[in-house]
């Protein structure tokens, strides 16, 4: 527990309920790699990342132009839930650039990250990566930024369903730029300069789906599909990371595992963003090399309390008494 509000832990194994892995010549007993295995997980490949970028855009550029050509009620409803999936995308080849795993040269994934990743979903890469990695220091640390996300779980379900409804209402989003805005007026220049970095970034794509067809373009498939589809996917997502859990040396006590569905892979935990628990285990793992070192975590014994799926998952999360009652 922390104060008097927040509980931590609730969800969390006791350090006794975990055996060590069984060290062989992938993972040692505390879960890591073996050098050797290591450095091979850890190698990027620069150009099917590159391809995975430019898929990225073509993907949903074409969703959009589908959408625009059938010109149908049915298929402008498909595309909005498609492109709240596609901010789910970009923020996680944005936390892959975060850690400098997307590409080997330093500049080149800097640029991506911030310029064709970061600032179109309205992020700073740079400010994202500061907090982030106080985040993989110490999960639920001093320096924690998202204590309030995962504290006090299980919840009641209906306390899950009001936070939930609060994202798809796009109150959540409004708080956020809210925010946003406020910095303009930072006296740090560099606070402001990346305020209007994205502000500028957004102005172009207007001005681009103004050309197309109309800037009514952006706001129906890029913000508001942000404002609620992607907030609801980003909460539902980082619960199933964290939710209930608390500070400790093991990573199995502050992290999820949840096995990887199509479907959840497909649109809420693209690029192997779902495969956490190893990420936290070993943050220096490109996305692709996360499946094979789950299952080695898993064969080992190590991912010895995984959920099914997400479902299951937020069901547990969702089990708490009703402050009501």
């Amino acid at each position: 527990m922390v104060g008097d509000s927040v509980v931590l832990g609730a969800m969390s194994p006791q350090p006794s309920q975990l055996s060590p892995a069984r060290a062989d010549a992938f993972v040692n007993d505390d879960g890591r790699p073996t050098s050797s295995f290591r450095d091979e997980l850890r190698r990027i490949n620069d150009a099917r990342n590159v391809l995975t970028v430019l898929s990225f855009y073509a993907q949903n550029v074409t969703i959009i132009a589908v959408a625009l050509w059938w010109q149908h009620p049915v298929g402008y409803a498909i595309a909005f839930v498609l492109m709240g999936r596609a901010h789910a995308q970009c923020t996680s080849l944005m936390h892959e650039a975060a850690h400098r795993l997307l590409f080997t040269n330093k500049r080149l994934n800097d640029f991506v990250g911030s310029w064709l990743l970061g600032y179109v979903s309205f992020t700073s890469t740079v400010a994202y990566r500061r907090v982030h990695m106080a985040h993989h220091r110490q999960e639920f640390g001093p320096d924690e930024p998202d204590i309030p996300l995962y504290a006090n779980y299980p919840v009641s379900a209906a306390s899950l369903r009001r936070k939930l409804w609060r994202d798809a209402s796009g109150r959540t989003a409004l708080k956020l730029f809210r925010q946003q805005f406020t910095a303009l007026g930072s006296p740090v220049a560099r606070i402001r300069n990346t305020q209007l970095k994205i502000i500028g970034t957004h102005i172009a794509l207007i001005t681009v789906a103004s050309v197309v067809s109309s800037p009514l373009v952006w706001v129906m498939f890029w913000l508001l599909p942000y404002m609620t589809v992607w907030r609801v996917i980003n909460r539902l997502r980082s619960i199933a990371e964290h939710g209930g859990m608390q500070a400790g040396d093991d990573r199995r006590i502050s992290t999820h595992s949840v096995r990887q569905g199509l479907l959840a892979r497909l649109f809420l935990v693209p690029y192997g963003i779902g495969f956490h628990l190893a990420h936290h285990v070993d943050a220096g793992i490109p996305f692709r090399s996360l499946p094979r070192y789950h299952r080695c975590l898993v064969s080992s014994g190590y991912a010895q309390r995984e959920y099914p799926t997400y479902r299951s998952l937020w069901r547990a999360l969702s089990s708490g008494p009703n402050p009501a009652s």
